[in-house]
């Protein structure tokens, strides 16, 4: 895990319809550095799960990427390229993101395909195991995803993200379907991670309480575009657009708090 720094450059996504071309994103550049947090926020159907959905070339039916790139360190990456070897994703539904009908096992073998894992392989995937806090691989291993809580199944697909050992994850809503206990220790263990992995972490939120636990950096998105970007501190403390004052805002009724002046 060597690279510095991944960037997106002019990414478009576009409808695909008859009667004409509606934008879903348009014109959205990010540099997501190593040893980063770089939250991506705003209002649902803003875009921000289908920049990273495009960035992957995993869209849904009905709309593609009609413009952008993605780099790393400068050098232009097919989705190909970037699929769990240079980028590692993490979902928020943890429960339907695992095939019901294979084991933990089975999903690690899958992964380590993609990785290409040598023969100490199964050695690495009990120590990512174990570094997000799974600490009896032997027993979870043959369990199926109906057989564990959504904590354990989220840690293990954060583990099935280090196994890959690529230097960027793209985090969509990780603790939404977890219990407030469980955001807790997910969050904990990703901010441990990123540290200790020196891992870059594109995290797609609406949840201001999360950006201010683990974010460096803020990118805001409204109707498909970038519209402020800056650090955590400045984003909270001194917010520019009106998108941005009212997620601030929104957040900080929560718990009866005052914007800042």
């Amino acid at each position: 895990m060597s690279a510095n720094h991944l960037t997106i450059e002019g990414l478009r996504v576009e409808t695909i319809d008859p009667q004409g071309r509606t934008a879903l994103v348009d014109g959205v550049s990010l540099t997501l550095h190593a040893g980063e947090v770089l939250a991506l926020v705003g209002a649902s159907g803003s875009g921000k799960s289908m920049t990273c959905a495009a960035c992957l070339d995993v869209l849904p039916p009905g709309t593609r990427r009609v413009k952008g790139s993605v780099s790393i360190d400068g050098r232009p990456c097919t989705a190909t390229d970037l699929r769990g070897r240079q980028v590692a994703s993490i979902l928020q539904s943890p429960r339907t993101a695992f095939n019901p009908v294979r084991s933990m096992r089975e999903h690690v073998r899958e992964s380590l395909r993609v990785a290409g894992g040598g023969a100490d392989a199964w050695a690495d995937v009990r120590q990512a195991m174990r570094d997000t806090g799974l600490d009896d691989p032997e027993r979870i291993l043959p369990l199926f995803p109906f057989e564990m809580s959504g904590g354990m199944l989220q840690r293990m697909m954060i583990a099935l993200a280090l196994i890959s050992r690529a230097p960027f994850i793209f985090a969509d809503e990780p603790t939404t379907d977890l219990d407030l206990i469980v955001q807790r220790e997910i969050l904990d263990l990703l901010d441990h991670l990123k540290g200790e992995r020196g891992l870059g972490i594109l995290l797609v939120t609406h949840d201001m309480g999360v950006v201010a636990r683990l974010a460096d950096r803020v990118a805001v998105m409204e109707a498909g575009r970038i519209v402020e970007t800056g650090g955590v501190m400045q984003i909270f403390h001194a917010p520019h657009h009106i998108v941005t004052r009212r997620l601030v805002e929104a957040h900080l009724s929560l718990y009866r708090q005052e914007p800042a002046a």
